[in-house]
């Protein structure tokens, strides 16, 4: 039995990755010197793999993301990008101001780039997979080769059309068309495989995770098509993961050599493979270790598991279930944890010592059995419950879900008390964060500066800000949140059951980190939690000031939670402590709750057949915490994500108005209010992208605006950014939040 890992953090132990990639943004290193921090990372990267697993694969850092790498390396660069001018155009197509559009990789919080087929003649336009192998090989290290399957990058893909209202991208959805790209695809890959052949790897990695989504029929077909094509090279080793394979049987007769089942998301991979079996002339690659949740393995379970895999199949070899890069890189350094959690977690680095660990159990290691003993005993420890918070759960009823008047009722009393304007202008919550606020910071937690004058200086941050909203001439303002490091693990550390971490930062997209909490028991809220900021900001001006939350699902999706209770529990918990900060808001005189659930799509299931009980009770979550007075106005704020498909799940939530993005997927979201019959609530357009420092001018916006009151009356329309402004810089915010406002007036004057 051989041990496999894949998809290690590139982000580094102390962030290295971060910090190349955005001093070689800001100038401050040359290009030469960027590569050489790249190389020296991947040095590092690959002694970690070294120490604790046979095999392990190169190609895996990218220098922005995987896929937009595979589309450059297939040469699907859109013209607007030609000539293509190495760095220069890959950031340009990253986070320029024609961007690829950004949404979530499947159901996690990675942010992936949507490719875009312009045209169906592909060619081989960057061996990336050969050269980071050689890169490898001239240090004497063996890799697996490692890319995104032709199957799942055309199926995440999507079309580019113009026309007179310019560029707009839509899905493949006709399998005529589907199956014709696919073709001029595969003749790549089989360039690419060509080329490796030669190099004589012992495998190459290909991840399909696409097939664990509902396929139908025909695209197992061509599935089956396609790897009959690769498979003359050398030996394919196909990953999936996230879930089950649609169909196990197509799955399981596809011509490779391996086959990989993530055996920790779902209990189907398994039944299968007691049920129907697995080919012995196939190597089983099996997903044993969890590569998205930080609690550590039951190892002596695992090692049943491994005795009863390999009475299926001899050629096995033992993996994380999915990626690592869900994973902080390491536990080194949280010696802050409780010991009775720390003892419970593992990290990436430590999930490899896990799969490390099982081999030499098998092998019958009486170092490593005793070890496994030990981490089994610290897995029995149980600690954080509330029986009040439990005691509350069970007494809820259908009447903590439903709001006190319906929407067409709470609209009036809200009109009336707010008298906006038409096309009202607001942002969706954050400021830029800019040095002077992350030093501040860092000096309070270093205990440099006294709470008073910590509190002191972000006072006023939130003066400056209210005045420049007010000069912009917004008109719900917001009080900048600077006093917040990010969203959920704001609101992390200040309920209780759950623990931030020191150095547990996870990267999201580009040089993007957040550093998920850790769900460890019952939530609740011990004291208010925003009420200081917000209801300062809220003396500082006669125009309404929103209250910031982060909603239940949001804060439960970007969180690892605690697997003893199901999610719908946990959802509740966090529910209720958000909703006595909305009673506490409200008693404050705050006519605005802003419940941000960007997450509310991420969660869902992968298979459709899942989603009614996944919605179900994620709905009800955030319908618990914005029960709000009739004349409270609940927005929430969605980006990122496909929700043209969730629409009527989205609906059910029962909020007041929606944010949405609308500025990179060129408004193709807005169609999914002409598809649903009877939307009523008041839409805020993104309209300008936040992740590009490009200065957008009047006339997208309002492209963007006028393409939503074809479908959409003008009463129901905000105008605001896709997202936060935090990792935005002063020079970039004020012009286009100027911009935003004059169209905004100039609509006004014009419809």
């Amino acid at each position: 039995m051989q041990t496999l890992a894949y998809g290690f953090p590139k982000l580094g132990k102390k962030r290295e990755f971060k910090q190349l990639l955005e001093n070689f943004w800001k100038g401050a290193l040359e290009e030469e010197a960027f590569y050489q921090g790249i190389k020296d990372l991947k040095l590092e990267r690959a002694k970690i793999y070294q120490k604790n697993v046979d095999l392990f694969p190169s190609n895996e850092v990218s220098l922005y993301d995987f896929i937009l790498d595979t589309a450059i390396m297939v040469g699907a660069i859109p013209s607007r990008f030609q000539p293509y001018q190495g760095l220069k155009t890959y950031f340009k197509m990253a986070k320029g101001k024609q961007a690829f559009e950004l949404t979530k990789w499947f159901n996690t919080n990675y942010h992936y780039f949507v490719p875009e087929i312009e045209t169906k003649a592909f060619s081989l336009f960057e061996n990336f997979p050969l050269k980071d192998f050689l890169f490898y090989h001239n240090f004497g290290i063996n890799t697996l080769p490692k890319l995104v399957g032709p199957f799942t990058f055309l199926k995440l893909a999507k079309l580019i059309k113009t026309s007179s209202e310019g560029i707009t991208v839509e899905k493949i959805t006709n399998p005529k068309v589907f199956e014709e790209i696919l073709e001029s695809l595969v003749p790549v890959y089989q360039e690419i495989l060509k080329t490796l052949k030669e190099v004589k790897p012992q495998a190459v990695l290909i991840e399909e995770p696409a097939l664990v989504m509902d396929l139908e029929p025909w695209e197992w077909k061509l599935v089956k098509k396609v790897y009959e094509n690769l498979s003359g090279f050398t030996d394919l080793w196909v990953l999936t993961y996230y879930d089950s394979v649609s169909d196990y049987q197509a799955f399981i007769d596809l011509p490779v050599k391996g086959l990989g089942l993530d055996l920790v998301s779902n209990s189907e991979n398994f039944n299968n493979l007691k049920q129907l079996g697995f080919p012995e002339d196939k190597v089983l690659i099996a997903g044993i270790i969890n590569g998205r949740q930080v609690w550590r393995a039951n190892l002596e379970a695992k090692l049943r598991e491994i005795g009863f895999l390999l009475k299926i199949n001899q050629n096995l070899v033992i993996t994380n279930s999915c990626p690592l890069f869900h994973l902080p890189v390491s536990l080194e350094g949280e010696d802050h944890l409780p010991i009775e959690l720390k003892n419970k977690l593992a990290f990436a680095e430590e999930k490899l010592t896990e799969l490390n660990l099982l081999k030499k159990g098998l092998e019958g290691d009486l170092g490593a059995l005793d070890l496994i003993a030990d981490f089994k005993d610290k897995l029995q420890v149980s600690f954080g419950q509330n029986e009040e918070v439990k005691a509350r759960i069970s007494n809820l009823t259908e009447q903590d879900f439903t709001r006190d008047l319906p929407y067409q009722e709470r609209i009036k009393l809200q009109q009336q008390s707010l008298n906006l304007p038409i096309f009202p202008t607001t942002t969706i919550g954050s400021f830029p964060q800019t040095e002077e606020v992350r030093g501040m910071r860092a000096k309070f937690n270093k205990g440099e500066i006294s709470l008073d004058e910590y509190k002191d200086f972000i006072r006023q941050k939130i003066v400056e800000v209210i005045k420049l909203q007010e000069a912009l001439g917004l008109d719900v303002l917001v009080h900048g949140e600077f006093e917040r490091t990010d969203m959920v693990e704001f609101f992390a550390q200040k309920l209780e059951g759950i623990v931030t971490t020191k150095q547990g930062w996870v990267l999201s997209y580009g040089s993007r980190v957040y550093r998920p909490p850790i769900i460890y028991g019952d939530v609740w809220r011990k004291a208010p939690m925003t009420l200081e900021e917000i209801t300062y900001a809220q003396s500082l001006t006669q125009k309404p000031v929103k209250g910031m939350l982060t909603g239940p699902v949001t804060i439960l999706n970007w969180s690892y939670y605690r697997e003893d209770l199901p999610k719908e529990q946990i959802a509740y918990q966090i529910a209720l402590a958000l909703l006595d900060e909305v009673k506490d808001l409200e008693k404050a005189g705050i006519k605005i709750i802003q419940i941000d659930e960007p997450a509310f799509r991420e969660g869902a299931p992968i298979k459709r057949k899942e989603w009614d009980t996944y919605f179900n009770w994620a709905v009800k979550a955030f319908r618990l915490c914005a029960k709000a007075l009739p004349e409270t106005q609940i927005h929430t704020h969605m980006c990122y994500s496909e929700f043209n498909e969730i629409i009527s799940y989205i609906a059910a939530m029962d909020f007041d108005v929606i944010s949405i993005e609308a500025s990179r997927s060129k408004g193709e979201i807005i169609e999914a209010f002409e598809t649903f019959s009877g939307w009523d609530r008041q839409v805020g357009l993104g309209v300008y992208d936040i992740h590009s420092p490009a200065i957008p001018d009047k006339e997208e916006m309002k492209t963007i605006v006028k393409r939503a009151l074809k479908i959409l009356p003008k009463e129901l329309l905000w105008i605001n950014p896709d997202c936060g402004l935090k990792t935005r810089k002063w020079e970039e915010v004020i012009p286009a939040l100027k911009n935003m406002a004059e169209v905004a007036q100039e609509l006004r004057q014009e419809v």
